[in-house]
């Protein structure tokens, strides 16, 4: 068992450094070149980000710590009455916590009312490594109320959802990169965590791919379900979301007016990429209301 504020100190501490150095990377070795206003654009995602973390600390960090308390001194959730050995707990605790990370983000694309929410972070045309704290602040707090009641069922200790956040942060900004890694690399790497080849096409504008690869850190959720999808270049996707693209709506008010704004239809055109047998049975003319 590894102390809770150790945790959260690591936490801070991988959080920050992932997000100076793959900042850094991107800029020297960048897998889309033609980016500009990269500072502009970092400072808009990570304001978001700070309100996000205020709210965390201030509304849901006491509210998480005492129902994972409660669970635990009642003997409360799953892996608490399978009683197995501490590694093999945490082991599950992490693969429990991802596939309900898998499950929740998937509701955001199936269900119109999260959609609303999670499209601020699919918005983002120009997605790099600050895309990976570009929620939305009523997401963010949607999943924080959820999980008051999802860890304690599922019998995680407070140290096994902090362990799981510290590994958590820099795979999803590693996978939000714009950093230029070698093809022959991602796909080693992806058949274990999600890589940046593989979560790009998820920020494609068509939904037969946005609709795909929902995983935040093993990549295997998706093969399992049948949502992965891949391509071989994914220099000419187009990133973002219609009818987000005005520079309104990357301001810090934009992004945070967006899930209260009247749902464009959008219909994303053009022929899906050829990558085997599609995840699922989409057309690739869809009319989706955000």
């Amino acid at each position: 068992m590894i102390r809770p504020d150790v945790l959260v100190q690591v936490q801070t501490v991988a959080a920050v450094l992932g997000l100076i150095v793959l900042w850094l990377l991107e800029g020297w070795w960048p897998f889309y070149a033609d980016r500009k206003g990269r500072l502009r654009h970092a400072a808009r995602n990570l304001s978001l980000a700070l309100i996000n973390t205020v709210m965390l600390s201030v509304a849901f960090a006491g509210l998480t710590a005492a129902s994972l308390a409660w669970a635990g001194r009642v003997g409360f959730g799953l892996l608490r009455w399978v009683q197995a050995p501490v590694w093999l707990e945490t082991l599950a605790a992490l693969l429990l916590i991802d596939a309900w990370m898998y499950g929740w983000h998937r509701a955001n694309h199936r269900l119109p009312f999260l959609w609303r929410f999670h499209r601020v972070h699919h918005s983002d045309s120009e997605m790099d490594v600050t895309t990976a704290a570009r929620f939305h602040v009523g997401e963010i707090a949607l999943s924080s109320l959820l999980r008051l009641a999802v860890f304690p069922l599922l019998g995680v200790a407070l140290w096994q959802a902090l362990l799981y956040e510290v590994i958590l942060l820099p795979v999803i900004q590693f996978h939000h990169s714009n950093m230029a890694l070698q093809e022959r690399w991602d796909r080693l790497m992806r058949w274990l965590v999600v890589t940046p080849n593989m979560h790009r096409l998820h920020h494609s504008r068509r939904r037969p791919e946005t609709d795909s690869n929902y995983s935040s850190i093993f990549s295997f959720w998706d093969r399992l379900a049948k949502t992965f999808r891949q391509v071989g270049d994914t220099h000419d996707l187009s990133l973002g979301l219609e009818g987000f693209d005005g520079e309104a709506w990357k301001t810090l008010p934009g992004l945070l007016r967006t899930p209260f704004t009247a749902p464009p239809t959008i219909e994303r055109q053009g022929p899906v990429r050829p990558s085997g047998p599609a995840p699922e049975a989409v057309s690739p003319n869809i009319t989706r209301e955000l």
